[in-house]
């Protein structure tokens, strides 16, 4: 349910909209605060990647009116507050005139005018009260009820809105297709760890075309790809696949084939010289080498050295594979995490590895330390 409230406030991205009555090089904010003393100020806020908070724009409060003026570069959810008034109000920042009219006792029901967009954002958000009001009705409605039967109709009732309210953004922008307000929430969906992509780009296909080829419809259209795109290369690498093949430099200018590396198990192992981590876990894919390598072991290391910062990345490579006396195979294209092997894995961080069988088949992957040893042990002994 947390989940859900959170949709509101955060189902709001960038996207453009201009009237032909209000041509701003910029945006101006008039709010109305009456009751809200002198002095007071008024903040628009965004959440910070760690949990902070940033503030795009400061105002003060006098003779109960505040002005917001500037510019963005495209329009964004933001975060209305006021210094001595509770909550928030939600509303998208975007080039032109806008007008608040604030309620001091609740921020949040304060109205917006001036902008569509946020006429839009106050249609979701009504949709969105009005069913999380019905279901807080039912949950005391089940806390007073003792008749089993009722109960169980309740109960019924209570899991559809919710529902309801979890397929909201989905039912919205597929009956809104002349929103722009839908691409905010399409944008939104998109951002979910597990989104259903061939459904989000059915309903982006199905959107008003001049939303399609609007800037923040292409935007989303190439995320969309994009996206379709790393899910397939994460399914390349899931185990039970077929580790994808790769031809890449050794240090002495050589290619060397995945396959011409394989044995009996194979560990393909992604370092760097510049990687602490993989440095420090470095001492045990030795004593496990050197342990097993006799019975059929073999490590094809990729480095993906070469960052903007190392001035010479392949000596950096070379004299790393001497300290640690890594003795076995190894190729890079030093290109940092551009290099083609690990994009052709998926490679967002590292150490990270793939233990393959001889047949070069993905069976296990991401092991260290003792984890590591005890799969391989468990393969060859």
């Amino acid at each position: 349910m947390r989940k859900i409230i959170i949709i509101v406030l955060i189902g709001a991205s960038f996207f453009a909209c201009k009237t032909e009555e209000q041509s701003l090089d910029g945006y101006r904010i008039t709010g109305d605060a009456p009751g809200v003393y002198n002095g007071i100020r008024a903040y628009l806020e965004v959440p910070g990647q760690r949990g902070n908070t940033i503030y795009l724009d400061t105002a003060i409060v006098q003779n109960e009116r505040f002005v917001f003026e500037g510019k963005v570069d495209s329009p964004q959810l933001v975060g209305l507050t006021i210094n001595s008034v509770k909550g928030k109000l939600p509303m998208i920042l975007e080039n032109q005139a806008m007008t608040v009219a604030v309620d001091i006792n609740a921020l949040n029901s304060s109205k917006v005018e001036g902008s569509k967009a946020n006429e839009e954002l106050m249609d979701y958000s009504n949709q969105f009260t009005d069913l999380l009001a019905q279901s807080k009705a039912i949950t005391t409605k089940m806390r007073t009820t003792a008749d089993p039967a009722e109960k169980a109709k309740l109960s019924e009732d209570y899991s559809a809105l919710n529902q309801q309210l979890s397929d909201l953004p989905k039912t919205y922008i597929q009956t809104h297709k002349n929103s722009l307000y839908s691409l905010v929430l399409l944008e939104n969906q998109l951002k979910a760890r597990n989104a259903d992509l061939d459904n989000l780009s059915a309903m982006f296909n199905a959107l008003d075309p001049s939303l399609k080829s609007s800037n923040q419809g292409k935007t989303i259209s190439a995320n969309i790809e994009n996206l379709k795109k790393e899910k397939a290369l994460l399914s390349a690498t899931e185990i039970g696949k077929k580790a994808p093949a790769f031809t890449a430099p050794t240090p002495d200018g050589k290619q060397l084939s995945l396959n011409d590396a394989l044995g009996k198990v194979t560990i393909v192992d992604f370092w760097a010289s510049w990687c602490g981590p993989c440095r420090r876990e470095n001492p045990n894919v030795v004593k496990v080498y050197n342990k097993y390598h006799n019975k059929g072991l073999e490590i094809i290391g990729v480095s993906l050295d070469g960052t903007p910062r190392q001035k010479d990345p392949k000596a950096l490579w070379m004299k790393a594979i001497e300290q640690d006396k890594l003795a076995w195979n190894h190729v890079s294209n030093l290109q940092y995490f551009n290099d083609p092997v690990a994009k052709a894995y998926n490679i967002k961080s590292i150490p990270a590895t793939y233990i393959l069988d001889e047949n070069g088949v993905i069976i296990a992957k991401n092991l260290r330390g003792s984890a590591l040893e005890a799969k391989i042990a468990e393969l060859l002994d």
